[in-house]
């Protein structure tokens, strides 16, 4: 049974939130919150084992709260708030700061069916996860990283990641040095949030860090994010690789899913092809990976003790698509 806590400051909220996760067998709402002084006494009291929390609220904000709580009492979080849609940095700080999902709270219209979707199965995942104590941490432009000649520019790196991958892409990121190879990044990320997301890393890391738009190049020195709500492909004309961004049905419940981009990488790149697969649950990117180790592409998972959620890259690494399972902070100095 997953115990949870709902903290928000509309008591129409409060109500709505605790009804519809009541409905299903394994979720208790143990208790409600206004805002983050009732919510402090009412952990120590109840001990939930997931809250919801807003960011807009009265006396201390969600974000600030969150911070406190993650470096004091670590515990699952999951943000529900208007404010993060409108203002996507929070939504990204919230993940920085070790929220493990970020569900949009409609508008006028709190709708059983958004409740029901994605508010349950962000529960479930932050149920899931592995939490430790943490406070937000800086920009990191001056990190050393161990520097190899590269084989050849038409190096492709991709990275799929979900469920903790916001911190774990930054992490491997932030270690690429200017001119790493060309490099495509799916994370599992509304739409919205993926350009706060990639202009956060832009500040920290050596690489030029951008959402990906339809037909741009993959050439050294960039990154680019899938946008939230689309799909991205690698594709090869001659010798030049650029992307394809388009909408279409979501695969493994994704979109984007990281099994499009992989199984694009596999088939435009091959051998020229590195694949990383970072925490996330479910099996997003498993066949896709396994497509890509097939066609002679490199292949590393993130290994279990370091990952959120050891659900993606063990999925992959059970169907025998991972050459090497590394810790995250050992992955990029595992490269160059």
């Amino acid at each position: 049974m997953i115990r949870v806590l709902v903290v928000d400051d509309s008591a129409v909220v409060r109500q709505v939130i605790s009804n519809e996760l009541s409905q299903f067998d394994d979720i208790e709402v143990v208790g409600s919150a206004m805002d983050p002084f009732v919510a402090r006494d009412k952990i120590a009291q109840l001990k939930p084992d997931v809250i919801t929390l807003d960011i807009e609220m009265p006396r201390m904000d969600g974000l600030s709260f969150l911070a406190k709580l993650m470096q004091h009492f670590p515990l699952p979080v999951v943000i529900v708030s208007s404010q993060a849609a409108e203002n996507s940095e929070n939504a990204i700080r919230a993940l920085s700061l070790g929220a493990i999902e970020i569900v949009n709270k409609p508008g006028s219209q709190f709708s059983a069916p958004d409740v029901k979707g994605e508010l349950v199965r962000a529960v479930r995942t932050a149920a899931l996860a592995k939490v430790t104590a943490r406070t937000e941490r800086p920009a990191d432009k001056e990190r050393s990283v161990v520097h190899r000649a590269l084989e050849t520019t038409h190096k492709i790196i991709a990275i799929g990641a979900s469920t903790g991958g916001t911190t774990a892409i930054e992490d491997v990121l932030n270690g690429f040095p200017a001119n790493a190879p060309g490099t495509v990044i799916v994370q599992h990320m509304p739409a919205g949030f993926t350009t706060a997301f990639a202009n956060r890393l832009n500040q920290s890391c050596k690489v030029q860090v951008r959402e990906a738009e339809n037909g741009d190049s993959v050439v050294p020195g960039v990154a680019l994010i899938a946008p939230g709500n689309r799909h991205i492909l690698l594709q090869r004309t001659g010798a030049n690789y650029s992307v394809v961004v388009k909408d279409g049905p979501a695969v493994n419940f994704h979109k984007p899913s990281v099994d499009v981009l992989f199984q694009s990488v596999a088939k435009s790149a091959g051998s020229n092809a590195l694949g990383i697969i970072l925490t996330g649950m479910g099996k997003d990117g498993a066949k896709g990976m396994l497509e890509m180790h097939n066609s002679g592409a490199r292949t590393i998972a993130q290994d279990e003790a370091s990952c959120i959620v050891f659900g993606m890259p063990k999925e992959a690494i059970q169907i025998g698509a991972v050459k090497d399972i590394i810790p995250l902070r050992e992955i990029t100095r595992s490269i160059f």
